[in-house]
C-alpha cells in the first residue's frame, strides 16, 4: 500500500510538470501572435479542445491570457518592478474595480496616454485587444500592446527608472509637447484639496506634459490616496476631467471633488482572489459602478 501511494504521488507530479510546460508552450505562442485561435492552440500542442479551454482558464486567472470569441489574446504578466511588487498587492481589488470602471469609459479609435501608476497598467490590462492607439511612458504597459496587432503604440523615450521602468525626462516631455491625445490616464501618489501630487521630481514634470497633451483627463486613484501629499506638487484639481476611486472615499471628499467641477465615479472593490486573482472579475465588475455625477 505505502508503494501505491508513492507510485500515485510521482505520477501526479510528472503531470503537473507536463501541465506547466504545456501552458509555457501555449503563453509563448500567443504572445509571439498576439492571437491565437482554439484550433490553431490544438494544432500547435497536439492535445484536446477540452485540455486547451482548462489551460485557458488557468492562464486568464493569472492575467496572461485574455479570452475572446474564438481564441486567445496575449495580456501580458504582473510587471516584475520593484515598485511593482511592492505596490500591487495594496488595495488591490479597490484597483482592479477602478480599472474596470475607467477602462470601459475608453471608445474604439480613441489615442490614449497611459502613465506607469499600478492602477492605469491595469487600466492597459483591460484595454488588450481594443481597436485604440497607445502613448506611454510606461514598459511594462508598453509590453502590453507590443504585439497587438489592433492597436497602435507610441512609447516615449527618455531616461528609464529602474524601479518602475517609466521613461522620464526632457525627451519624453519633448515629444508629448508635439501630440494631442483623446484621453490621459493618471494615478497620483497623492490627492489633496490642492491638486494631485507625484512621489518622482522628473515624473511630475512629465505628466504636467501629459496633462497639456489630453483633449480629457481621467485619474485613476484608490480612496487612500487622499488627503495625502507626495514630493511634488502635478497640478490643481480642475485639471482633471472624470475622478474613479472606491466605496472607501469619505463623503466630505465626495463633496470636494464635486464642488471642484470633477465627474466622480465610485466603485465598489472587487473580491480578491488568494494568488493572482480572477481575471474575469474585471468584466464583473464593471456593471458595479456607482456614479457621483454622470460624466
Amino acid at each position: 500500500m505505502v508503494a501505491f501511494s508513492h507510485t500515485a504521488l510521482s505520477l501526479w507530479e510528472f503531470l503537473g510538470v507536463q501541465t506547466r510546460q504545456r501552458r509555457s508552450r501555449l503563453i509563448d505562442f500567443v504572445r509571439v501572435r498576439g492571437f491565437a485561435s482554439l484550433d490553431d492552440l490544438v494544432r500547435e500542442l497536439g492535445v484536446s479542445e477540452s485540455t486547451i479551454r482548462r489551460d485557458l482558464d488557468a492562464l486568464e486567472e493569472q492575467g496572461t491570457a485574455r479570452r475572446t470569441h474564438g481564441g486567445v489574446l496575449y495580456a501580458g504578466g504582473h510587471a516584475r518592478l520593484p515598485e511593482f511588487d511592492e505596490r500591487q498587492p495594496a488595495h488591490w481589488g479597490a484597483k482592479r474595480a477602478i480599472a474596470a470602471a475607467a477602462a470601459e469609459r475608453i471608445h474604439d479609435g480613441e489615442t490614449v496616454l497611459l502613465d506607469g501608476g499600478t492602477t492605469t497598467y491595469e487600466v492597459a490590462r483591460l484595454l488588450v485587444g481594443r481597436s485604440i492607439q497607445v502613448v506611454t511612458n510606461s514598459l511594462p504597459v508598453a509590453n502590453l500592446f507590443a504585439s497587438e496587432s489592433r492597436a497602435d503604440l507610441v512609447l516615449l523615450g527618455g531616461y528609464v527608472s529602474p524601479r518602475t521602468g517609466v521613461c522620464l525626462g526632457p525627451y519624453a516631455n519633448e515629444l508629448l509637447g508635439r501630440l494631442h491625445v483623446t484621453t490621459t490616464v493618471l494615478s497620483a501618489a497623492g490627492i489633496t484639496a490642492e491638486g494631485l501630487y507625484n512621489a518622482h521630481l522628473l515624473l511630475a514634470e512629465t505628466e504636467q506634459a501629459m496633462l497639456r497633451a489630453a483633449g480629457q483627463v481621467f485619474v485613476v486613484a484608490d480612496s487612500s490616496k487622499f488627503g495625502r501629499k507626495s514630493l511634488t506638487f502635478v497640478s490643481g484639481l480642475d485639471s482633471i476631467d472624470l475622478l474613479v476611486s472606491d466605496t472607501g472615499l469619505s463623503e466630505e471628499w465626495r463633496q470636494q471633488i464635486a464642488a471642484a467641477g470633477v465627474d466622480l465615479v465610485v466603485v465598489e472593490p472587487a473580491p480578491l482572489e488568494p494568488l493572482d486573482g480572477d481575471h474575469d472579475s474585471h468584466r464583473d465588475d464593471r456593471s458595479k459602478p456607482s456614479r457621483e455625477r454622470h460624466a
